[in-house]
């Protein structure tokens, strides 16, 4: 994300709130962040010396339910990016219609500078700067970028240290520390869901659809095994050390197995390496689910593709949207999207509430409803104000919680 991104997220507000003839003050208290912590965390490290870490915490609104969001470890995070990520949670769990609010968290730092030691120090330093602000029926975070299961472990266990067991605190655990099965593949799930969906509408389906997948985390590579397992061909993939294109399609489990035992797609044989090139080669979709602000207005013009998928969080700038929408090129946005992932920790928060694991059958089952359900009201919303499907949904995600705002008494 870049130092514009909450100015960025709210001009799709803006847009949205036209729609909806929104007062300058409903906007106003309806994009205002409810509270922004910053936390200095002291770290020894293991030579003996100290290094101090600055992390943030944002809560955006909460007049849906309880505050929910991801904790990422990047040496960019500042207080802008988190608070434009809060936001879109806000906008995001309100789409796919979860009782949470929005909110968010991160530490400046390079975790691949870091060992593991040295992380968990770290993690538990950050828990204790927010314990007070943070558990399960006041702020329950989760993975995001650089951050996973593990993370989300240490985090649980620090905090139960103050407040006992409460595993519903943080979602995204491992699966034998309450967390929940399907969480691991469950945005990359959601966001093959979406794509479905909406091929669905143009009597297509995934199979013999080209697909290329920028990023191979956890969202990217789970996207492209799906696709890949449901007949799609995966034409191009890459991660931060080097980008594959091939149009006859790309060996997607050798890839998963090559990135499971190098941590990375670096190496991958047999390919040529096209990374810059990646996103604006030709394929009919293109899911962008690395980092914020990949296409630009340069990259928007120069696209390639019929369908653009956000995996990512806010990967579209609103001038290069501005293009796509010029040229035609429809945008399935992150806070539908990818939604998948929220959708999940709501599943591990109610299985922790309720102290009863599900199955993963049921897990994907459910998956399954709120993703489909969700797209017929975005389509609907779409269709009812003549809008594309960024506005529409940010169209929904406001009106449901300006409504629970009001209902409350703001």
């Amino acid at each position: 994300m870049s130092h514009k991104a909450f100015e960025n997220v709210n001009r799709y507000f803006g847009r949205a709130a036209k729609v909806l003839q929104l007062t300058a003050q409903e906007s106003m208290l309806l994009s205002t962040p409810a509270r922004e912590l910053r936390v200095e965390c002291n770290v020894r490290m293991d030579d003996g010396t100290v290094e101090t870490f600055i992390g943030f915490r944002v809560q955006h609104d909460n007049s849906r339910g309880p505050y929910k969001g991801g904790l990422r470890f990047h040496p960019t995070v500042d207080i802008d990016d988190v608070r434009a990520l809060a936001s879109l949670m806000t906008w995001k769990t309100a789409v796919v219609g979860i009782p949470f609010g929005g909110a968010k968290g991160g530490i400046a730092v390079d975790p691949q500078k870091l060992s593991q030691l040295e992380l968990e120090r770290l993690t538990r330093k950050f828990t204790q700067g927010i314990r007070e602000l943070i558990g399960d029926m006041l702020d329950i975070p989760a993975p995001d970028v650089n951050t996973n299961a593990q993370v989300m472990a240490w985090l649980m266990d620090e905090y139960s240290k103050f407040y006992g067991f409460r595993p519903g605190v943080v979602t995204g655990k491992p699966v034998e520390l309450f967390g929940s099965k399907g969480r691991d593949e469950a945005t990359g799930r959601g966001v093959a869901i979406a794509i479905e969906e909406y091929l669905k509408t143009e009597q297509r389906g995934i199979a013999g659809t080209t697909f290329i997948v920028q990023g191979f985390g956890n969202v990217g590579s789970h996207a492209a095994r799906i696709l890949h397992e449901q007949g799609g061909i995966v034409v191009g993939i890459g991660d931060h050390t080097g980008s594959f294109y091939d149009p006859a399609g790309i060996d997607v489990p050798r890839a998963l197995a090559h990135a499971r035992e190098k941590r990375s797609l670096a190496g991958f044989e047999g390919l040529s390496s096209a990374s810059d090139a990646l996103l604006t080669q030709p394929c009919d979709v293109l899911v962008p689910a690395a980092l914020g602000d990949v296409i630009t207005p340069e990259v928007a013009r120069a696209l390639a593709c019929k369908l653009v998928v956000e995996g990512a969080n806010g990967p579209t700038t609103p001038e290069a949207d501005e293009i796509l929408q010029g040229r035609g090129i429809p945008v399935i946005p992150d806070i539908y999207a990818n939604a998948g992932g929220v959708t999940v920790s709501y599943f591990e928060w109610a299985q922790n509430i309720q102290q009863f694991a599900w199955e993963y059958e049921r897990v994907r089952d459910e998956l399954d409803k709120v993703m489909r359900r969700s797209f017929a009201e975005l389509a609907a919303t779409a269709k009812k104000h003549r809008v594309d499907l960024r506005t529409a949904a940010f169209t929904m995600a406001i009106e449901r919680v300006k409504l629970a705002s009001q209902l409350r008494g703001y």
